[in-house]
C-alpha cells in the first residue's frame, strides 16, 4: 500500500461549468507529476469516461459496486496515460440515490469502495451536479472539494449553497476550494464578479480557467487539454490550479524529470 492517500472531489450544483474538464486535466497532471492516480466518474453523463476513451459501462453495474457486491479492482480500467486509471461511469445511471438509500451506511458507500482501492496516491471523484445522497457520499469521501464557479452573481449564490451543504453533512470535514471557470476578462460583469469573489471569500484559487475554444475541443480530441495544447492559456491555467490543489492536499511537489504520461 502506498504511504500517501488523498481524495479530490470535483463538484458543482449545476452542469456546464467546467467540472469534468477540470477533473480530467487535474487527474492527468497528477499522473504526470508521478502520482499513481485514479479518476472515478460518478456523473451519469459519463463525460470523463468518454474523454479518457473508455466505454461507459461497469461490469455488474454501478448499483452492485456501491452496495459492495462487486470488487472495485475488477472494474478499474487502464487509460492510455501512464499512472492514470479510470473507474468508468455507467451511462445514464440515475438511480444512485435509490440504491444508496437501500444500503447500510448509505452516506458512506463511496468511501467504502475507495477503501478497497489501496494502490493510489490520489483519487479524483467527478461527481454528478446537484444535491443528492450521492453528493453526501462524495463529501464524506473527500479531503478537498473543488468547486467551479462561473463569474456571475448566481454562481456566488451556488457557492454559498455548496458551503452550507458541506457543513450540514455530519462527520464530514473536507476542505472546500472554489475556482473561477469559463472566465472572459473582456466582459465587465466577469471583472466585477472576480473582484467581488476576492473580497468575499478566502478559499478561492488564484488560478482562473478561461472561457476557451481549446477546452471545448476536448470532446473532439478525447484527451486532456494539457496533452495536446500544452502551451495554451487553458493548459497553463490547469497547471496553475493543479499546483494549488497539490499544495492543499500536501502531496509532494511534481517530479519534473518523471516521464510524461503518453497520449
Amino acid at each position: 500500500m502506498l504511504a500517501v492517500r488523498s481524495v479530490l472531489g470535483c463538484y458543482a450544483l449545476k452542469g456546464g461549468v467546467g467540472k469534468t474538464s477540470a477533473a480530467v486535466n487535474l487527474a492527468w497532471l497528477a499522473a504526470e507529476s508521478g502520482h499513481k492516480t485514479l479518476l472515478w466518474d460518478l456523473d451519469p453523463q459519463a463525460a470523463a469516461t468518454f474523454l479518457l476513451r473508455a466505454k461507459a459501462k461497469v461490469k455488474g453495474g454501478t448499483a452492485k459496486l456501491l452496495r459492495g457486491d462487486t470488487n472495485p479492482q475488477d472494474v478499474v480500467k487502464c487509460t492510455v496515460h501512464e499512472r492514470l486509471d479510470l473507474l468508468p461511469a455507467e451511462v445514464l445511471y440515475e438511480s444512485a440515490d435509490l440504491d444508496l438509500d437501500a444500503a447500510k451506511k448509505s452516506g458512506r458507500r463511496v468511501e467504502r469502495v475507495l477503501r478497497e482501492l489501496p494502490d493510489y496516491e490520489l483519487i479524483v471523484l467527478d461527481g454528478p451536479p446537484g444535491l443528492s445522497l450521492l453528493s453526501t457520499n462524495i463529501v464524506h469521501a473527500t479531503d478537498l472539494l473543488l468547486v467551479p464557479i462561473v463569474p456571475s452573481p448566481l454562481s456566488l449564490r451556488t457557492l454559498d449553497q455548496v458551503v452550507e451543504f458541506v457543513g450540514s453533512v455530519d462527520g464530514a470535514e473536507p476542505g472546500v476550494l472554489a475556482f473561477l471557470s469559463m472566465v472572459d476578462p473582456r466582459r465587465a460583469l466577469h471583472r466585477e464578479v472576480i473582484a467581488l469573489v476576492a473580497d468575499r471569500y478566502l478559499d478561492v484559487a488564484r488560478a482562473m480557467v478561461p472561457a476557451s475554444a481549446t477546452i471545448e475541443r476536448m470532446g473532439q480530441r478525447r484527451a486532456p487539454v494539457v496533452t495536446w495544447a500544452a502551451h495554451t492559456r487553458a493548459a497553463e491555467s490547469y497547471r496553475a490550479l493543479w499546483d494549488e490543489v497539490q499544495e492543499r492536499l500536501s502531496l509532494r511537489r511534481p517530479d519534473r524529470n518523471a516521464p510524461s504520461p503518453s497520449v
